[in-house]
Order: structure tokens, then sequence, then C-alpha cells
């Protein structure tokens, strides 16, 4: 149990999870709590219980084994408003609803467009000087990149916003930005969310989210109908793309609507996080930066890598899981007991024993500290060693996409979007070197990244 100085609000703990997050601490803290406390142990805050845990016989019971003993919790109505019934704020069968909706559109033919990806790459290497002498920041371009693909992907039409985009396409961007931005903040405030005064802007930038995709599903369902398209790009109107294949499911505009809203939150942030990571730890390892090119070399040739040869280059992959294990995207994540249930471990002198959770209890599970866990990934846990990956395989122990039914439909998209970009830098540079000497420090909102972003050299090959 959390040593409450305050019993009966947990107000200690409230301030310490503020006071850490607003100094770039809070998964540390939260890491060392764990290491301090045991990997699973409780709290109260507002006399209501909660319940922390790293356990992976733990999370794979909240995630897979009982299931259907936990919902989503406080997400729904903090999310709801941008993302209406979509995959990521359902339960139940509105969840199962959706799951069988989108699963189709992640088949091997629609993840594997690799000249769509190829097509905003070149936009972004366009933007980064190959003289070894001047100083780029990666992570801005990347969230660019991803937006403009994952837009490409979802709805047949890019927001180019690397290049050339609308006035409209702008207009949404920022208002995406924004929206996401106050739902992170919600969730930092926890209990007190409900004493903010609503954030006019925040709700505006609902509005112009919801209305730009709207008139996509409009679209979609005249081709459908076989009428013109008239807001697609000319060049994809032949070709398959998420949204085209939804309006052939379902006539449900809302549901299509709000399907694309929640996609296209994994499809930007998620991705742009594991790059930026990516690129953060390669530029501080020169040595491995060498070894991955020469993989890529030797199977390559020079060439641009399809599908098959990408699930081939083993060592590119073990950077990825390295990467992925030191900063999973998506760090922690919270669920609530919708019965009274229990947990396989946690209780009793030696944490070896069931611990009770009483329905409505809080359970938030942190694969950030799991992953660091040297335990589970040996004494050098906290280290970047991609060669792990060679002679080790995880099972719960490693989860930067979830586990369960709820695993991520996405997670082949991302990996494969990452593969491709991590390949063609390797062909591109010959070099990448760190320009900013400060350790890591965490930026968490909805998903993790660098607060001092990803300052780099990099020459050309």
């Amino acid at each position: 149990m959390y040593p409450h100085k305050d019993r009966i609000f947990g107000l200690d703990f409230v301030y310490q999870n503020v006071t850490t997050f607003r100094r770039h601490k809070y998964l540390e803290t939260l890491k060392n709590r764990y290491h301090t406390l045991g990997t699973t142990y409780g709290v109260r805050v507002f006399n209501r219980r909660g319940i922390l845990t790293s356990d992976p016989e733990n999370i794979k019971t909240i995630l897979s084994t009982r299931f259907k003993d936990y919902s989503l919790g406080n997400r729904v109505p903090i999310m709801g408003p941008l993302l209406g019934r979509g995959i990521f704020v359902s339960d139940g069968q509105d969840w199962s609803h959706s799951r069988a909706l989108l699963r189709p559109n992640f088949v091997k033919e629609q993840v594997a467009d690799l000249q769509m990806i190829e097509t905003h790459l070149a936009q972004l290497l366009k933007l980064i000087p190959s003289d070894g002498r001047t100083v780029v920041e990666l992570q801005d371009l990347f969230l660019r990149f991803t937006l403009d693909s994952a837009t490409d992907f979802l709805f047949g039409h890019s927001l180019h916003t690397l290049s050339r985009g609308t006035a409209k396409d702008q207009q949404f961007g920022q208002a995406f930005a924004l929206a996401l931005d106050d739902i992170a903040l919600q969730f930092r405030l926890g209990p007190w969310r409900a004493l903010r005064r609503p954030n006019k802007d925040a709700l505006a930038a609902y509005e112009i989210c919801r209305g730009y995709v709207e008139g996509f599903v409009a679209d979609a369902m005249a081709y459908r109908q076989g009428k013109a398209s008239s807001t697609g790009d000319k060049n994809t109107s032949d070709r398959s793309y998420f949204l085209k294949e939804l309006a052939q499911a379902t006539d449900d505009r809302d549901r299509i609507r709000d399907e694309l809203l929640n996609i296209l939150i994994a499809g930007r942030d998620t991705t742009a996080s594991l790059l930026g990571s990516l690129f953060y730890v390669l530029a501080r390892h020169p040595e491995v930066w060498q070894k991955l090119r020469r993989e890529v070399a030797t199977q390559l040739q020079g060439a641009a890598p399809n599908y098959e040869q990408l699930r081939n280059l083993q060592y590119t992959r073990h950077c990825i899981n390295e990467t992925l294990r030191l900063y999973p995207p998506v760090p922690n994540n919270t669920k609530m007991a919708v019965c009274d249930t229990i947990l396989p471990r946690g209780g009793g002198p030696k944490g070896d024993a069931p611990v009770f959770v009483p329905k409505g209890c809080t359970m938030i599970y942190t694969v950030y500290a799991m992953h660091r866990r040297t335990d589970l990934f040996g004494p050098d846990a906290e280290e970047f060693r991609p060669d792990r990956w060679a002679t080790q395989r995880f099972s719960w122990e490693f989860l930067p996409f979830n586990g369960g039914p709820r695993i991520c439909l996405g997670q082949q998209y991302a990996l494969t979007e990452a593969m491709y970009v991590l390949v063609r830098f390797a062909q591109t540079f010959q070099t990448i070197e760190a320009q900013d000497p400060a350790p890591w420090t965490e930026q968490l909102t909805l998903t993790l990244s660098s607060s001092n972003g990803v300052k780099v050299r990099l020459k050309g090959a």
C-alpha cells in the first residue's frame, strides 16, 4: 500500500504526481515506486481505491484472462466529445462492432502500401540537410510526416503538412493538435477535471475536426453511390483506402467519422512517438547505426525495400523492438473494474498471493516500468541493446501495443511504416549525431516523447 500521509483524501499522492509530471519525471517516479513498494500496490484518493501494477501476470489478467471484468473508466467522458463512439472509447457490443468493422482494413494488402509511405517520406527527406553540419529537429518533422501519411491512408487525401497543405487542411491540423492537447490535460487533471471551466477553443477545435472528416465521409458515400469524387485527391479515386472500404461496409456516417478520428490519433501520435524515440537513441549509439546500415546494404543492395524484405531485416526490427521497450508510445494505461474480481499476484507478505479488486476500483498498469524490470530483461534493462532480441523471446513482459482482445489493430501498419522510414534513412544518411547533450527527459501527453525534441546532424551517404 502507498504510505499515505493524507489517509482521507490521498492528496499527498496526487501532489507528488502533479509535481513530478511538471518536472518531466512522472514515469521515473512511477518506476521507482514499484521498486520500493512492490510491483503491485494500492492507493486511496478521495476515498476511492486504486491499484497500480507492473506485473505481467496481473496485466495479462486485466487485458485478457478477466477482460470482461474491466471497462475503460474515465476515458469515455474525456475523449468522447472528439472521438464519439469509436473503438478507443467503446466497451461491450459497441467495441465488438467497431473491431469487426475495422479489422478488414488492416490486412496485409492495406498496410503494405509502401509507395504511399515513400511519397510522403520523399517530402520529409527534402527538409533534412545532409551536409553533416546543420542541426535539424526530427521530432516535429516526424509528427508532420505521420499526419500526412495517416490522412492519406485513411481519407485518400493527405494534409500535406510537409509541403503545400491548403488553408482548410492546415486549420484541421491545428485544431486536431489543440483537441489532443486538451484531452491530455483532462487526463492529467483527474478528479479536478469536474472543476475546470470548458475550454471554448478546444470545443471549437472538436467541431472543426468532426466537420472536416464529415466532408470526406460524404464524399465516400457519394462514391459508393456512383457519383463523381469532389474531395479526395485525383490520383486516389481508383485506389483502395480506409474510408472507401468503411463506406462499403456501413452507411452509418457518424460511425465512420468517429472511427476515422480514432484511428487517426493512433496513426499520427504513436508512430511519431516511436520514430522520435528511435532516432533519439540511434543518434547516441553510432555503433548500432553502422550495424543497421550494414544489414540494410547487404540485403537490399541500395534498392527500396518491399514488404517481405522489410520483414527479413532482423537487426532493424530488433532496434525498433528495443526502442518500444524503453520508450513505449503509451507507457501508462488505466481500466476500471465493473465487478468484484481478483488479480493473481501482489498480495500477502511476499507479494505472491491474490489481490481482491472491488467493483469501481481504478486499475493503472505501467508498461514503462515493466519493460525496465531487471528481473525480466536482465541487469542491463535500462540500456539500449538491440542484440538482446536475437536470443530472448518475451510474451506479456513486452506490451508496446497492448494485449488481449483489445490489442492494437494497427500495430502492423505502425511497424511497417517505422521500419520503412528507418531503412530509407539508413540508405540516405551515413551518420547521425546527437546535438542535444541533455539526458532523456520525458514529455507525456497522450503519447510519450522527448521534451527536448530530437536534435541531430545527418551526413549523406
